[in-house]
Order: structure tokens, then sequence, then C-alpha cells
């Protein structure tokens, strides 16, 4: 959530390149699309303004919200080193480097805009609140209808409607025009002062009986849903001046909607009367009282232009029909389409699916273990095909991988005929680096214990930006996501992967389920080798992800090897503060120590 506010406010202008393509559309067309028509499309854009509030997951992209936070990395910037922990007869010791990456916007920037955000979604929701209120106490002043008169002309509206429910009609003091209120229970209120005059002659039974038939086509068409999301989209997006112009556009194509699903009830002769009773009682109507209610009124603009529609209204022919719901269809399904993208969550898909159904899994308890970092531990049994999983919700959830993608970097470079297992050496340029391990020639085993960054961005400049794209989508590492350059892309951000992905990973990576070179394959089991003692030979790389100078993610990733089994493992620790790979390694032996695989 650190940057719901830039990736938010992103979600917003994507909406509204998309609403004002919508808008201009419906302009363009508005002589081929009925009044509900125009609605309806309104309505699934409506239903789109809630999706960056859900985790829908989207395919892979090349632009990635992380890296354009994230920028401003490289190998010499502030840089913190480690050493993996342990005997020197239990392992061999292999540096674990981290290169510092910097927000380009400030943290606070973030919280700031976030808490005037919320305070404004605060307010709105209070006014909400209190519209609710109001209805309540509609309900709660109200008393049933008891004018037989209009009891009579009502079941008559029911029937001409054919509703399936008989909405319950009440009379009120405090409402100056019919409205049609209440989501889980719908009543239609009259007011008293329409109910005198209707007694006293002042209004017809016409004139009600086209109150009455609006009111319950808004019931028909499920228009009190429609105006709860309506007022839902306004408490989120209070600060959008296009959205809030769209939410005042869609409650008048409502009432537009509205006033045709009327006029199809009646006869061509009666569209004037309709529109007598509009204007009639333009004075006596109020607005909408509060905005949990569907009514008959509206301002002087907006009876204007229902009067002119009412005017120009012509039953729609089959054909006009047809044209209108597949214009309707197409639209619908390229607005679906693009609601992936929208998804603030799905921005950096840091969700895995991970299926449980068919899988023999038990989840731990290492919080003792763990202890202040917030994390998981994955680990994976071959020979019985039982997964152990401490914090399975973390395990899922996608983070850079930092160093520990140098595995992959490294088949890629073999694969590409870049490196061989023969020939893996490349020369320093003489340029200084941050290390003294650094400064000098590297293969592929050296590179991979002092994690070398410039000789696997050497593999990857070689290779090029398409070319690593493709082995990234290949091998389907994580989110595929190479952001838009190759600079440090596994730990800005760009590239993410949930630690259960890192243990499906290596299972493939062990058992050469991408069908690459065998010799390429065994080329980097020996540069992960770590240690052989009586448990086994261990095989696996850290990885440090610093932000800020800070170390707040760590990784330690690999395989053991015995006899008669392979076990294979993933941790991840994260804190505001010394998550490093070396701690994630400590607690990994710790664990495995207590599982009796490694000692």
């Amino acid at each position: 959530m650190t940057y719901f506010s830039f990736r938010f406010l992103l979600c917003n202008a994507i909406i509204c390149i998309f609403l004002g393509i919508l808008l201009g559309l419906k302009r363009l067309l508005q002589n081929q699309l009925s009044a509900r028509i125009q609605y309806n499309l309104s309505i699934i854009f409506l239903v789109v303004l809630i999706v960056p509030f859900f985790p829908i997951k989207s395919a892979p992209s090349s632009i990635s919200w992380g890296h354009l936070l994230m920028p401003n990395s490289n190998t010499n910037g502030d840089i913190q080193t480690t050493f993996l922990s342990g005997n020197s007869y239990t392992l061999n010791k292999i540096n674990d480097f981290a290169v510092s990456v910097s927000t380009q916007i400030p943290t606070f920037i973030h919280s700031l805009l976030v808490f005037f955000w919320s305070i404004g979604v605060f307010v709105m929701f209070v006014l909400l609140y209190r519209s609710a209120k109001q209805v309540k106490a509609l309900h709660s002043s109200a008393l049933p209808l008891q004018n037989e008169v209009i009891n009579t002309l009502y079941i008559k509206c029911l029937n001409e409607t054919n509703s399936k429910n008989t909405i319950p009609i009440y009379s009120t003091a405090f409402l100056k025009s019919p409205v049609l209120a209440g989501f889980l229970r719908p009543r239609i209120y009259l007011p008293i002062h329409l109910i005198s005059d209707f007694n006293a002659g002042t209004i017809s039974a016409t004139d009600l009986r086209y109150m009455l038939l609006h009111e319950l086509q808004h019931y028909k068409h499920k228009d009190i849903l429609v105006g709860y999301l309506i007022n839902t989209a306004n408490v989120f997006y209070w600060f959008n001046p296009l959205i809030g112009y769209f939410l005042k556009k869609i409650r008048q194509e409502r009432e537009l909607a509205c006033d045709a699903a009327v006029l199809q009830l009646l006869k061509e002769t009666e569209y004037t009367s309709y529109g007598n009773t509009l204007i009639n009682f333009a004075e006596t109507i109020a607005l909408t009282p509060f905005p949990l209610t569907m009514g008959i009124s509206g301002n002087a603009k907006q009876l204007k232009g229902r009067i002119l529609n009412i005017a120009s209204f012509r039953k729609p022919t089959f054909t006009q029909k047809i044209r209108g719901y597949l214009i309707c269809l197409f639209v619908s399904t390229v607005i679906i389409g693009c609601v992936p993208i929208l998804s603030v969550y799905a921005s950096d898909q840091t969700g895995y699916h991970f299926d449980t159904t068919r899988k023999n899994i038990t989840q731990l308890n290492l919080s003792s273990n763990f202890g202040n970092y917030t994390g998981s531990f994955v680990l994976y049994d071959q020979a019985t095909d039982k997964w152990n999983i401490y914090n399975i919700d973390n395990a899922s959830t996608r983070i850079p991988p930092n160093s520990t993608y140098k595995i992959y970097d490294a088949l890629l470079g073999l694969e590409s005929g870049i490196i061989t297992p023969e020939h893996s050496t490349f020369t320093w340029n003489g340029e200084p680096c941050p290390f003294d391990s650094w400064e000098s020639d590297q293969d592929l085993t050296s590179a991979m214990h002092n994690s070398v960054n410039w000789y696997f961005q050497a593999i990857d400049s070689q290779a090029g930006f398409q070319s690593v794209k493709t082995f990234l989508q290949t091998i389907n590492y994580g989110n595929q996501n190479t952001g838009t350059n190759l600079n440090l892309y596994w730990t800005d951000f760009s590239l993410k992967i949930s630690p259960i992905e890192q243990v499906e990973l290596l299972q493939n990576f062990y058992q050469n389920n991408f069908h690459f070179d065998r010799k390429n394959i065994q080329a980097v089991k020996n540069a992960l080798l770590l240690s052989t003692t009586s448990s086994g030979s261990l095989y696996g790389k850290t990885g440090t992800g610093r932000v800020n100078g800070k170390d707040v993610n760590g990784w330690f990733v690999g395989y053991i090897e015995s006899d008669n089994n392979t076990y294979y493992f993933a941790t991840n620790i994260q804190a505001p503060s010394n998550a490093t790979g070396s701690q994630a390694t400590e607690i990994t032996e710790a664990i495995l120590s207590d599982f009796g695989i490694w000692k």
C-alpha cells in the first residue's frame, strides 16, 4: 500500500482516457443509440470504477509501476556487504551484496496524498451515511397509503409494467415529489400534498398515473442499485472532476431512460400529456431530496432536456434495437477487456494463485524462527510430494527476487551462447567497483558466489531486451516484467516472484523441465553448490533488497540433494531494516535442522 496513491492516480488517468473515449463515442452515435442503451453503457463503465480496488490479475506487461517509482539504481549506490552464516565446514563463504535503489518520489508524499484522499473519502462517507439515515427516517415517519382510489390506480400501474412483485406504497409529509427508496426493501413514497391535491381535483388521475409509472420503471430496471453504485463511486472519486461529471451525466441518462421506458407503455397520443405532467409540476416538485432515492423531479435544465427527448421520442424499430444492442455489446467487450490493467493491485501482479486443492500441504507455525521479521518459508519434499509452508499468504505474494534471479540469468547466458560451461569468463573493464572481489575477471562460479552485478548485466546487455523478456516468458518467471530497461530490473521492483514460485521454478530447473542443454543446467548447479556434508549437498543463492540505504527484503532459495531425496526451499524475510540474505539463511538453516534435513 506504500505506493497506492501513485498507482491509484495512474489508474484514474487511464480511466479518464477511457471515459473520454466513451463519452465521445456516445455523442457520435447518439442518434443510433436509444436512451436505454446509452444508460446501460454508462452502467458498465460505472462498474469499471470499482476495479482499482480489487486484485484482478492482468497479463504480463512491459510497463511496471515499481520501475517508475524506483528508477534510480546503479552499481555505485549505497551497498551493504554481508556474509552467509555458518561454520567453515558447513558452508562455503558466499558474498551477499545488495545494491540500494532510491525512490524517486519520497514516501511522505505518498502518505500525504493518501491522507488527503482518505479525509475526502471520510467526509463523503459521512454525507452518504447521513442520506441513509434520512431514508430510514423517511420510512419511520411514513404510513401505508390509505387512499383507495390511488391504491386502485397503483394496482393498474403495476399491471401495466408487468411487475412481478407488489412494492409497498406509503404516504409522507416530508416530501414534495414521489420517490422510490430502499435498497433491500424498496418502497414508493407519495407526498401528502399530492394526495390532497388529487382529492381536491387539482391533480388528475392521469398525472398521478404517469408519476407512479415512472417510479415503477425505476424499480423494474434496478435503478436503486445503480444509485448506490453512483454514490459509492462518488465517495472514492470525489477528487476527480471528470468522473464527477460522468456521475452527474449518468443520473441524467437514468431519468431519460426511465422516461423512455414509460413512453414505451403509452400510446403515441399520450406522449404530449406525459411531457405536460413534467412541465406542469416543474415548480411544484422539488429535486430528489437526498441521493439514495429515485424521483421524477429534476432541475430546470434537466427537465428541459427530458421534454425535448419526449418530443422527439419514437419507439425503436426491430432493426434499431438490434443495431443498438450490437454497438452496446462491442463497446462493453472493449471496456471489459481493459478492466485488468485498471486494478491498483494487479498493476504489479502481486498475487500468485497457488492451487491448494490438489496438493498435500502442511501449514507451519514458525513465528518463533522469524521473530520480528515478516516473511514466509516454503519447503517441498520431492519424495513424498509434500509442501510445508509458513505464512501461505506471504508465500503467495510476489516481491522483487533481488540476486536470486541470477540463477536464471546465468541460464539465459548459457542458453544464448553468450557464455559456455567451459568458457564463462568475462574480463573486468578496469572501472572501479564497490567491492575488491568485483575488480577482477569473473567466471560463472565466482560471479555467482560474489554476486557480481556487472557480470550479469553484461549477459543481459549482450542478450538484448527482447531476448530477456522471451526468456522470462519461457521459464514462466513470476510477473515476467523487466520494466523499461535492463539495469537491475531484478531488484528495482520491476521483476517480481513469490516464494512458492521460487520453489516451483527450482523444481523445473533441477529436473530440467525447460528442456535446456543438460550441460548448461549442470554448470549453474555447480555454481550454486555451497556445501557437501553427510546430510547431502546444499545448493542455494541469497538476495538482499536495499531501498534508500536500508535492507528491507532478504532471500535464501535453493535445494538439498541427498542420496534418496531432494528438498527445495525458499525463505523470504521483510522488515524496515536488517532484512538480508544472510539473516534469511540463518533462519533457513535453523528450520532445516529442526526438520532433520540439514545438519
